[in-house]
């Protein structure tokens, strides 16, 4: 993808507190935001306020992005050196085109038709393996296709919104019998969302080489799992009710546009480890396919909001590095039977971790199966979530980040 003048990180913006948040010129990030008193809308969020593109004259009203999303890549582009022009240093001020990001409510920017979650985080697909499975790890399926399941989009929410603890049924290793009630084994999932954009007709797959051509954008997405439930009800189809309670986003699309610097190599594998099969393999995607993201999760609780201490660093050295498969390899497999994608179509990537401690990327993972808790710097200790404990997931690429993802535990 082409860099412009739009990527330069020496250009400012007139807008006050721009060059300094997640929100700066060279992000430009899409969303649907309803300022008081107004129906939703289309912005792009910029420092602390959002640019309304219809007042701007740059989209049409909408509810939802789907139909923009669904014109590909040349409308973004469009979009985006429109939306830079208005917004940059040079330009004349035009405050009469901002809302104040406070006053407004940020809503889901689409209507999400089907939600596919993966399982491409390698480091945590082998730490969450070896605790079951010490000597053998990972399936022997996981090297040779982006394993996934489908995932629930209704109860998917935009950052902000309450964390129920779900119900289900609970079998612990040393119970003869399940029992039904509240999760005891709530965790979070560090994740990326990944929107999809134009889609395909029924029965034609999309080939490995045009798949970033229907990849709209990115998010942050925290796949809440409820660790108990999922143990003794995964078997053997998969994560169901320990999934499906709700699933939190950052509510900004991240465009490839914003991202196109931070591009890098796909994950190098290791050797002896199968070279993926042709429909999955294209030098462009092993060239580019990746992504330079630097991740991370904290923790607030009830005790240490009230003390006023900083939330506690969970997940501090994160990467995107650390995806065993691409993103356009996910789009070209899950399409390669012929299934249609839609534009608004959602994927989580799968729970990002790396090999060190503090680069996990869940309490699973961290607590060795809540075997050894974590002690906070508030002195508490958690092997999983407790009521009140508030999760924040981040990512940031140059001096840009994907705006907040999170979730507090209301019981």
């Amino acid at each position: 993808m082409t860099l412009d003048e739009t990527h330069d990180t020496a250009r400012r913006s007139w807008v006050p507190g721009a060059d300094d948040s997640d929100f700066t010129l060279q992000n430009l990030p899409l969303g649907i935001v309803g300022p008081r008193g107004a129906p939703p809308r289309p912005g792009i969020a910029i420092g602390n306020s959002v640019l309304d593109l219809v007042a701007a004259g740059l989209l049409p009203p909408m509810a939802t992005l789907n139909e923009f999303l669904a014109q590909g890549r040349s409308a973004r582009q469009d979009l985006r050196q429109a939306a830079w022009a208005l917004l940059e240093a040079s330009s004349p001020s035009r405050p009469d085109l901002l809302h104040a990001l406070a006053d407004c409510t940020v809503h889901l920017p689409c209507a999400i038709g089907d939600y596919t979650d993966f399982y491409a985080g390698i480091h945590h697909a082998t730490n969450v393996g070896r605790l079951m499975r010490p000597d053998n790890p990972l399936a022997a399926n996981y090297k040779h296709m982006p394993i996934a399941y489908h995932g629930r989009a209704s109860s998917i929410r935009a950052s902000g919104a309450p964390v129920r603890r779900p119900n289900g049924q609970r079998k612990p290793g040393k119970a003869t019998e399940p029992s039904f009630g509240p999760s005891r084994n709530l965790d979070y999932e560090l994740e990326l969302g990944v929107w999809i954009g134009p889609g395909n007709t029924d029965g034609t797959p999309i080939g490995i080489e045009n798949a970033a051509d229907h990849i709209a954008g990115f998010c942050l997405l925290n796949d809440w799992s409820a660790r108990d439930i999922q143990g003794w009800e995964a078997q053997p189809l998969g994560p169901f009710l320990a999934k499906s309670f709700i699933t939190t986003i950052s509510p900004w699309i991240i465009t490839p546009e914003a991202l196109a610097p931070y591009r890098c190599a796909a994950m190098i594998r290791a050797p002896g480890d199968p070279a993926p099969m042709p429909y999955l393999l294209a030098a462009s995607d092993q060239a580019a396919g990746g992504l330079d993201l630097a991740l991370g999760a904290t923790l607030s609780t009830a005790q240490s909001r009230e003390a006023g201490a900083a939330p506690h660093r969970l997940t501090q050295k994160g990467t995107s590095r650390d995806l065993y498969w691409t993103v356009a390899q996910m789009v070209a497999h899950h399409t390669s039977n012929g299934c249609d994608l839609r534009p608004g179509d959602l994927f989580g990537s799968g729970t990002i971790s790396g090999t060190a401690v503090e680069a996990r990327g869940s309490l699973l993972e961290m607590t060795e199966g809540g075997r050894q808790p974590i002690r906070l710097g508030s002195g508490e200790e958690r092997r999983f979530l407790e009521d009140g404990d508030e999760v924040a997931l981040t990512a940031r690429f140059g001096r840009a980040g994907f705006g907040p993802c999170v979730g507090r535990v209301v019981g």
